[in-house]
């Protein structure tokens, strides 16, 4: 309302009143932010600035930071069965790159699988160039850092961090949970390091993770083990490719030690068979950059209170290790509560699907669950922001009405999308602020106003349960 006391024309004069409350605008939920090495982008020097960028698309990740580099050596073998003539009567060929060979430069491979997974715009922080030198965890910890000062992420995502030395949960996993407590508008989703070959070496490689990791845990979500993918290599040169080429009995034969440039000119049959294996290499990646997809399209298809799990991971072969219930009991649930969420391949389900939704707080009754976690993040997030406009506003009932009643309007559109439990609005959530309520005289003499929010959070059905018995006949 106009202050009357400022009028000295006589005259008619026009005031609006507004009565309509306030309104908070949900935060988005979808941004995460990747850290790792980019073809191109990054900085000039290991000292220089690090910086991030926004990007919409894996076209645009391309023009800005170029694509991967090719492995330095691709392993072709041809083994032939002949006849007595020399005839070839069976062919096979085999192709792959040894991960020695791959200085384990994987951000562009990464996003595409982002990307495939439905993943949408996104941060990259390129905090230095690919070359013959893999990851380094103290230069992926500078890139963790940049991410403070972005306002937008709701995710930190390192990719390449399982590559980067024998320090990377402490330098970049620990930086990040820390960064995620202290702003708490984000989480993050971490990557195992996996040795293991066989089912038995499981534990060693959860154990390993686990250890270094003791504060700030219901920001962290870890997901295990590497997938196979369809996603395919980028090509090497003809000349870098070098034939082995033998029999059945393991005997060299003519081709071999020739490359494939030398082979194109020989036999073009042979070569065209040759490119379309070495053309389908799938490269072996972490989950996370993936999981950061599937979070991004259950936010859009349900809502970020929605667990995002037991759903299948899309351009994926399947786990690159695979394990049955007995292994993932003490994965989901360990002594410790530090739980490591399985990738595994379900019987007429998928080959690949995400099944398990823990921070790795699992012995809290409070942040046990992703969603959760992520849900209050949200709800956090949107309301602090819609109150910064009461900032030096009066402290006094008209304000404090003002505030209820806005964020009471935007949990009720929360619980009706189905984020909140309970029947009714006062069963799934409260507001309350005032005088006698949250505050004392002193408080408000001393500029506080203090409000505070309850919320009955969805959980999922983690254990679903099902009684058979015998009923009598009648």
């Amino acid at each position: 309302m106009s202050n009357l006391s400022t009028l000295k024309t006589p005259g008619v004069y026009i005031d609006e009143v507004s009565l309509l409350p306030p309104s908070v605008v949900g935060v988005g939920t979808s941004i995460p932010a990747f850290v790792g090495y980019t073809q191109k982008g990054g900085p000039a020097a290991a000292d220089d600035p690090i910086a991030a960028r926004k990007i919409f698309s894996l076209k645009e990740y391309e023009d800005a930071y170029g694509t991967a580099d090719a492995p330095p050596s691709m392993t072709v073998k041809v083994t032939e069965v002949r006849d007595a003539d020399g005839k070839t009567l069976k062919r096979d060929i085999e192709a792959g790159v040894g991960t020695e060979n791959q200085n384990n430069h994987i951000m562009y491979y990464a996003i595409q699988h982002y990307f495939a997974n439905g993943g949408g715009p996104c941060y990259i922080v390129s905090v230095g160039k690919t070359g013959s030198t893999g990851p380094a965890s103290g230069q992926l910890k500078k890139g963790v850092q940049t991410c403070m000062s972005e306002d937008e992420p709701t995710m930190i995502v390192v990719p390449e961090a399982i590559y980067s030395g024998d320090n990377y949960v402490q330098d970049v996993y620990q930086t990040a949970l820390e960064q995620a407590e202290t702003l708490k508008d984000r989480v993050v989703i971490m990557d195992v390091r996996q040795a293991a070959a066989k089912i038995g070496d499981i534990g060693a490689d959860l154990s390993a993770f686990r250890a270094p990791l003791s504060e700030n845990l219901a920001y962290g979500a870890a997901y295990y083990p590497t997938l196979k993918t369809t996603i395919s290599y980028k090509e090497s040169a003809d000349d870098q490719i070098v034939l082995q080429h033998k029999d059945a009995t393991g005997a060299n034969l003519s081709l071999n030690g020739q490359t494939m440039a030398a082979i194109k000119a020989e036999n073009g049959a042979l070569y065209a068979s040759i490119k379309q294996k070495t053309n389908r290499v799938g490269v072996v990646l972490p989950p996370s950059a993936a999981v950061a997809g599937i979070y991004v399209q259950t936010d859009q298809s349900r809502g970020v209170w929605k667990a995002p799990a037991n759903v299948g991971v899309s351009a994926a072969i399947g786990p690159t290790i695979k394990f049955d219930n007995l292994i993932q009991d003490d994965m989901n649930v360990p002594d410790d509560g530090k739980a490591v969420n399985a990738i595994r391949t379900i019987t007429g389900r998928g080959e690949a699907i995400v099944w398990g939704a823990r921070t790795m707080d699992g012995n809290s009754n409070e942040w046990r669950y992703v969603n959760v976690r992520r849900f209050f993040n949200f709800v956090e997030e949107s309301v602090k922001k819609a109150t910064q406009r009461f900032v030096f506003e009066p402290n006094d009932a008209n304000t404090w009405v003002k505030i209820r009643a806005m964020i009471e309007n935007f949990l009720i559109l929360q619980w009706r999308a189905g984020a909140l439990m309970g029947s009714k609005p006062e069963q799934a959530f409260f507001v309350r602020v005032g005088l006698g309520q949250t505050m004392t005289a002193d408080d408000v003499l001393n500029g506080r106003l203090i409000v505070e929010i309850g919320m009955a959070a969805v959980r999922p059905a983690e254990f679903i349960v099902l009684s058979f018995m015998h009923k009598m006949p009648e």
